[in-house]
């Protein structure tokens, strides 16, 4: 078990991480949370090596997947940078990479009533106002729990803010800061229910963050 008490916070800078050999060759991992080896809760960064492919499976409680680098693919098709895709519950598939690729994916955290399948371009998809200077582009939301790209122009201070239901952070380029830290690209960062931060930016800054599902 790793990092499963969603009462702590957690952060790795998955950069300094080894990558961790998966059961198929080729598949090499970075796991962030796991409840067990090979099944139930996961968070993970995946890199596949290019021609490697992953053994059919389904997924109990779904996988959500952020494709960081590369192409990653199944029988639905090619998946780029910047690709966000949600697979429910039900779902089989046998992924693969031809020329490699880099992953986000938390496995097992649906919630049970979640069954939608979703797929997002971020690359090409509408940024929207927020607060501030912010930018955001919703990916999906599902009773509490909301996830979402917000763009951080250089120099943006947020207020302090209270983190009902937990929030988690993936940096995905610049530096994300706040009075506990500086979180490099490639950081993840889990602050746990009515935790609180005052967020800001030295840098265009890209984050993924999910709220509300701790």
């Amino acid at each position: 078990m790793l990092n499963m008490d969603f009462a702590e916070r957690v952060v790795i800078n998955t950069e300094d991480q080894e990558w961790l050999a998966s059961p198929m060759s080729g598949v090499w991992r970075k796991p962030l949370a796991r409840e067990s080896k090979e099944q139930g809760h996961a968070t993970s960064i995946v890199r596949y090596d290019a021609d490697s492919a992953f053994s059919e499976h389904d997924h109990p409680k779904g996988e959500e997947i952020l494709v960081l680098e590369g192409t990653f693919s199944d029988h639905t098709g090619d998946y780029t940078k910047g690709q966000y895709f949600r697979n429910p519950e039900g779902f089989i598939h046998a992924p693969f990479s031809k020329e490699g690729c880099v992953i986000l994916v938390k496995l097992h955290q649906f919630q049970a009533d979640d069954k939608q399948h979703l797929l997002i371009n971020t690359e090409n998809n509408e940024w929207l106002p927020g607060q501030g200077d912010l930018k955001v582009m919703p990916l999906h939301s599902h009773l509490t729990e909301s996830t979402a790209l917000v763009y951080w122009p250089a120099g943006t201070k947020f207020k302090v803010h209270t983190h009902f239901g937990g929030e988690e952070i993936y940096v995905i380029s610049g530096e994300f800061i706040d009075e506990l830290g500086h979180y490099p690209a490639g950081t993840w960062i889990r602050s746990p229910h009515t935790s609180q931060h005052n967020p800001y930016v030295e840098q265009d800054t890209l984050i993924w963050v999910k709220t509300g599902h701790l």
